[in-house]
């Protein structure tokens, strides 16, 4: 997913404008990362190594791994390592930008460095990013925050799922504490019993949610959608409700509930929102956990 958060993060800053990453991100969605850019980034060739290998293939009809082997410049236990990295989504948004003449390697490592320092990131950070890994992704997020361990577990389930279901070119911002949450539109349902909590799900992102989960298109964020994104909730909590229940933790899922005007969710306890995009739509994920909530 690193492609969606540091094309982002070029976007911002004026590298690429948006026309430029959202074509980016769709073309990293198609292609595959050729074998001479990931061995130059993981350092086991010369971008001029590269460079003769390429121009050796525009004359011969072999593979690129075929011909490094027989230059001696990867051997074939590297080139099957190699084969194995071509759906990296930092791999795929490095081609992307070399191959547009947007940035040199060099200058995409300058500004890696300038998006790790000026968002706090660690290099952990960073390489938790790079590898795709959702769970990873998610506690750089939320870790930040004293967030309960039960709805730090959901929220990583949650995200698995917005990944599996709806989109996997998801993109997460920093978790926030809050005590009051309006929207329009909300996708809702409740837990009850040994832990007392409100999963809801608000913003202009539920349409593409109501979509891809429902395997419907629809003209505007209504009930119909609302009701599809209402039964991607509930799925999403009858997989956490079985998990809690192996560790003998009771709980009952309540019927969903959706709201279309203008709602307000307040509590004076514990609420956290955690924002996301999708297509850079925005999705709102709001927690309300052991306190009595109120939705006007």
């Amino acid at each position: 997913m690193f492609d969606v958060y540091f094309g982002k993060y070029l976007q911002d800053i004026g590298i690429i404008s948006e026309d430029v990453y959202l074509d980016i991100i769709e073309a990293t969605r198609k292609n595959r990362v050729r074998l001479g850019i990931i061995a130059v980034s993981e350092g086991l060739m010369s971008e001029e190594q590269a460079d003769e290998v390429n121009r050796i293939q525009a004359q011969q009809d072999k593979r690129f791994g075929d011909i490094a082997v027989e230059k001696g410049y990867l051997t074939d236990s590297q080139v099957g390592e190699l084969l194995k990295k071509q759906g990296d989504s930092y791999l795929l948004l490095v081609q992307e930008l070399l191959e547009r003449n947007i940035l040199s390697l060099d200058e995409i490592q300058k500004h890696i460095n300038h998006y790790k320092k000026s968002e706090r990131f660690t290099s952990l950070d960073i390489d938790a990013l790079k590898s795709s890994d959702i769970d990873s992704i998610i506690q750089v997020f939320i870790r930040e925050m004293q967030v309960p361990a039960v709805i730090k577990d959901y929220l990583a389930l949650m995200a698995r799922n917005i990944v599996r279901f709806v989109d996997n070119k998801v993109r997460f911002e920093r978790i926030e504490k809050i005590y009051t949450y309006t929207n329009k539109n909300i996708a809702s349902q409740s837990f009850t019993g040994d832990y007392e909590l409100f999963i809801g799900i608000g913003g202009a992102g539920n349409k593409i949610i109501g979509e891809s989960y429902g395997k419907e298109v629809f003209e505007e964020i209504d009930e119909d959608c609302l009701d599809a994104v209402c039964e991607f909730i509930n799925v999403s909590n009858g997989i956490y409700a079985s998990k809690l229940s192996q560790e003998e933790i009771k709980i009952d899922m309540l019927p969903p509930a959706m709201y279309t005007d203008v709602t307000t969710i307040d509590t004076d306890g514990i609420m956290f929102l955690l924002p996301c995009f999708v297509r850079e739509q925005r999705v709102d994920i709001i927690i309300c956990m052991e306190t009595k909530w109120s939705i006007k």
